[in-house]
């Protein structure tokens, strides 16, 4: 039986389908992985050629996802809540909310954190982890972040993204494992260790 990772967050521009694609393809070394693309705009789905050595699909039967033949699925969501989302999350393992390190950003997947909270108490199974995305350096904000999610009872993953150019073009060069940023592949890789260690808890 596949796990499922699925990234999302009510919010739109804080990186989901970046880091999707990145850490389907870093998962890709050691486990078989498919990438699908839930969003009716198909942002991953219509690039699938640029990556052909991972599957990329689109799906609308969220309860099969986990009898995917693969050991891994990764889930790109849409920038909005959605109705389908309570069913998508109910065939999780894991749910990993990115975030900027901005004050309305968090504010804003406070529905999302609750929707999550809603499928745990159905499937206690259900992980949840917030990562931090598209941080700024040398921002003094990421405290003030750190304290607003504690609050909400958000678990904070230890791993962090920063906003870097490499990141954000990497979905049109092969993925960031193919690029010459040393500290972009090692955030992405640190992100994925740890969500497997999760994952495997």
């Amino acid at each position: 039986m596949a796990k499922v990772i699925t990234v999302t967050h009510q919010k739109g521009g804080v990186g989901k389908s970046t880091l999707a694609i990145n850490l389907a393809l870093c998962f890709q070394d050691h486990l078989s992985v498919a990438l699908v693309d839930t969003d009716f705009q198909g942002s991953l789905y219509h690039i699938r050629q640029e990556f052909p050595e991972l599957q990329i699909i689109g799906v609308n039967e969220f309860e099969e996802m986990r009898l995917f033949p693969q050991d891994l699925v990764i889930v790109d969501t849409p920038p909005y809540l959605s109705d389908r989302l309570p069913v998508l999350f109910a065939n999780s393992d894991f749910i990993l909310v990115p975030t900027k390190a901005g004050i309305f950003d968090v504010m804003a997947i406070r529905a999302t954190i609750q929707m999550v909270k809603d499928a745990q108490l159905i499937e206690p199974r259900i992980k949840l982890g917030v990562v931090l995305n598209m941080v700024k350096h040398r921002s003094s904000i990421t405290k003030e972040i750190t304290d607003l999610l504690t609050g909400m009872d958000a678990p904070l993953l230890n791993s962090k993204i920063h906003d870097r150019v490499s990141i954000a073009r990497s979905a049109l060069t092969g993925g960031i494992l193919k690029g010459t940023d040393q500290k972009a592949k090692e955030e992405i890789t640190s992100l994925a260790e740890e969500l497997v260690n999760l994952i495997s808890n």
